[in-house]
């Protein structure tokens, strides 16, 4: 009743319906459902996923701990998103799985992630973690890949009371792979099948989500017309680079991130005031210490090494009122005109 029980059934129901989907299995969180997803699908020992440069590291940590072994590639300046063209020329014998992020809350260009993993026999397994209800070219993030893996992590767009996750497919041996894998490897209590986990998604976190559900698609809005004030109002001011926004596209906004040069101190700047901003990513994962043997260095992938050093998330949230907004634009353009 706890875990895995008729509320937990319930939330995933309709989570797969709204995101166009047959199924969904909960989880404990979203790096769990990122493993879980790779491993149902069939990652090999050691087999090589093609992941973005920047992002979470959770990305990477996932195919690390499920076995694989991540190959970045850099992200596109059009949507912040895996460059489909740059991860054509690292795909080689090993490559078993290609992995975008729909960073920040913009879709990935998907329908190039599917023609290049077309081409080359690949699975696709999309992290969706601050993408719920977002849309590109009409369809909604989630949809497109053999499975996709959401967090609910209190502060995303639809978060739960505490860590929570979710993978949503339409495959059902795939689905089935996950429960198993979720509950120490068993579809039958104690009848195990092969090694599995503790990642199961606990009855109070499926309430709470499944009262937010609901309101997801007008908290979107609130964030989107949050977005378009600050593009109005921010066009042309000092250095700074705003989002890019793929046409057809609609952003879910999780985070709202301008690049300038010096990130640091236009925040310390906005905090003086009283304006809390933040940094989503400014270590990307190839530079971190636990990616350290790739032997990569800084340089190898200039996009995603600007986007972490410029890049600040201004506030955005559901219910942010004009007011809110026009006074982080007024401390932004007294910074810059000071």
């Amino acid at each position: 009743t706890f875990v895995n029980g008729p509320v937990v059934e319930a939330f995933e129901h309709d989570f797969a319906a709204y995101c166009g989907t047959e199924l969904c299995v909960g989880t404990a969180s979203g790096l769990d459902a990122l493993r879980l997803g790779l491993l149902a699908a069939g990652l090999e020992p050691e087999a090589e996923v093609v992941v973005p440069a920047q992002t979470f590291i959770a990305t990477w940590e996932a195919v690390t701990q499920a076995g694989g072994i991540p190959v970045p590639v850099d992200i596109s300046e059009s949507d912040y998103a895996l460059d489909v063209d740059h991860a054509a020329d690292v795909i080689g014998p090993r490559t078993q799985f290609v992995l975008p992020v729909h960073l920040y809350g913009q879709v990935a260009d998907m329908a190039g992630v599917r023609e290049l993993a077309r081409r080359h026999g690949l699975l696709v397994i999309e992290d969706a973690c601050q993408a719920h209800g977002a849309t590109r070219d009409d369809y909604r993030a989630g949809s497109q890949g053999h499975a996709a893996a959401f967090s609910f992590y209190p502060t995303k767009n639809l978060g739960a009371f505490g860590d929570a996750g979710a993978l949503v497919t339409s495959d059902e041996g795939l689905a089935e792979r996950a429960r198993a894998l979720r509950e120490h490897g068993q579809r039958r209590k104690y009848d195990h099948e092969f090694v599995g986990y503790t990642a199961r998604l606990d009855a109070v976190q499926a309430a709470v989500l499944a009262r937010k559900l609901p309101h997801l698609d007008d908290w979107n809005a609130s964030r989107g017309a949050a977005a378009r004030y600050y593009y109005e109002s921010l066009a042309g001011v000092g250095d700074l680079k705003l989002p890019p926004t793929v046409a057809g596209s609609e952003p879910a906004w999780h985070v709202y991130v301008v690049r300038t040069a010096d990130p640091g101190r236009l925040a310390d700047y906005l905090a003086a005031t009283g304006i809390a901003s933040g940094r989503h990513y400014p270590q990307p994962p190839h530079l971190s210490p636990p990616y350290a043997s790739l032997g990569l260095r800084r340089g190898a992938f200039p996009v995603a090494e600007a986007v972490a050093d410029e890049g600040l998330s201004l506030p955005i949230f559901p219910g942010i009122t004009e007011a809110q907004l026009a006074s982080v634009v007024v401390a932004i353009r007294d910074y810059f005109d000071g």
